[in-house]
């Protein structure tokens, strides 16, 4: 791979001068430094992305063990991973305006190979949901500190191509999750509790454990990691070294930059929105993927987890190479490239979330999942520029914090919603098929339209930046 290549080949660094927004020239780092820390987000990328595709192949295993109810199993994958993040989401992401990012992501990455170790020896319940309340505090700091860092390690020119190199990190948990996953659910299957003193863990509790260890490794490769330049744009967002207590108490809890996206609010607030509601569904159904597919086809995680490696990875690299492909070619044409994009990925994945559940086969169901998925990759790309392209420098990592907010309390949501509407709208387990059918024929519709409405404000926003020069 490219990346790998450049973080390990003798290049000498020279950095390169190119005029920044505002028509401030700087050093950009040399393509070494950028490259070896776009590696390093990668992995960590990879690892959150490989503990949540595994945890979810976990499901029906916990839900039997634990004796839990549909919306039980869902308030365990989703809200219960982010109530710390209500209280420490943007503070953390704070840190990544003000401290070095790779000491912020090293701490947050350690977080994530520790609580998810903690899943591995719950032994109710309640203990389980207690590790994974914890869970989002690392995940927390891990979005903007890298976004942000990306920012400053890459000219405007590149940042499309980093982003787009950052995607690997999901593919490859996304790949590999499901595959390790379910042979090491089938290795585990037949073993027998492990009594250690008071504790008594299953067999497949073991995977969270080892599945935690590597965590600890990556946040040791974030320290060898250089901080870049921070870019600064001298713009009417950004804060004053004189400030008062109270306006820079305002900055760090967030309530500056809320003020600074409701002053933009027609091109946030639909993003923010369409963002939300596409995460309920998508992260929902990212979740009861294997459940249904159980109780609706009766195959096994192994089956799954061989079936699904496959289509998500061939899915997720054409939408690699769809989405920047098709950005490209909108932004020959049009100022407000990305929205247009990501409004058309949206309908796209709407009409394959709704049809899926509906599929006579398992297999049928996979691919038009998968089709939606390779549609789904092909937007977030051009999701996350258009943010970081409009955010203020001074507090892009704020912004990008309540952006991803939205992403996560949504995308966490989804897991539950799904599961109330399974126990209490449809009842019969076995007709889990309609419950996610529902919740997309509902959420889907809605959420591509708000992206549809983002467009325009996008656009005009984007004229007026040009002609300030930046």
């Amino acid at each position: 791979m490219a990346v790998a290549a450049a973080s390990i080949a003798p290049i000498k660094e020279q950095a390169s001068e190119s005029a920044a927004p505002g028509g401030e020239e700087r050093n950009w780092p040399g393509s070494a430094s950028a490259y070896w820390a776009l590696t390093v987000i990668v992995l960590a990328t990879f690892l959150t992305f490989f503990d949540q595709v595994v945890f979810g192949m976990l499901a029906e295993r916990i839900k039997t063990d634990f004796g839990l109810t549909d919306s039980q199993l869902g308030f365990l994958a989703g809200p219960a991973s982010i109530i710390c993040y209500l209280f420490v989401g943007i503070p953390l992401a704070r840190l990544a305006d003000i401290w070095p990012r790779k000491y912020v992501l090293a701490g947050g990455v350690t977080v994530i190979g520790f609580v998810t170790m903690l899943g591995g020896i719950a032994q109710t319940f309640t203990q389980f949901v207690g590790s994974r309340v914890f869970l989002a505090a690392g995940g927390s700091a891990h979005a903007p500190s890298s976004y942000s860092l990306i920012a400053d390690m890459f000219p405007p020119k590149k940042i499309t191509r980093a982003f787009a190199i950052l995607q690997f990190g999901f593919i490859g948990g996304s790949t590999l999750g499901p595959l390790v996953g379910g042979q090491l659910i089938a290795l585990t299957a037949h073993w027998a509790p492990t009594d250690l003193g008071p504790l008594r863990i299953l067999g497949w509790q073991w995977i969270l454990v080892w599945i935690g260890i590597p965590g600890f490794l990556i946040a040791l490769l974030f320290l060898t990691v250089r901080e870049p330049q921070r870019l600064v744009r001298h713009d009417a967002a950004q804060i004053p070294a004189d400030a008062s207590l109270g306006r820079r108490m305002l900055t760090f809890t967030g309530l500056d930059a809320a003020k600074a996206i409701r002053a933009n609010r027609k091109v946030y607030y639909p993003l923010f929105l369409g963002l939300a509601l596409s995460a309920l569904e998508s992260f929902g159904l990212a979740f009861w993927r294997v459940p249904f597919l159980i109780r609706t086809y009766g195959w096994t995680e192994a089956q799954i987890g061989a079936v699904t490696s496959v289509t998500v990875l061939v899915s997720s690299l054409l939408g690699l190479l769809l989405g920047g492909t098709f950005v490209e070619w909108l932004a020959r044409r049009h100022k407000d490239a990305n929205v247009r994009a990501a409004f058309v990925c949206f309908a796209v994945v709407t009409v394959c979330s709704i049809l899926a559940p509906l599929m006579p086969s398992g297999l049928l169901s996979i691919l038009v999942m998968s089709f939606g998925a390779m549609f789904g990759i092909a937007g977030a790309v051009p999701q996350n520029a258009a943010i970081q392209r409009v955010a203020p420098h001074a507090m892009r990592g704020q912004v990008t914090a309540i952006y991803l907010f939205m992403f996560t309390f949504f995308g966490a949501m989804g897991s539950f919603v799904i599961g109330l509407v399974a126990q209490y709208v449809v009842v019969d387990p076995a007709k889990l098929w309609l419950a996610l059918e529902i919740t997309a024929a509902v959420l889907l519709p809605l959420a591509t339209l708000c992206i549809y409405r983002a467009i325009r404000p996008y656009r005009e926003e984007i004229e007026r930046l040009e002609a300030l020069g930046m």
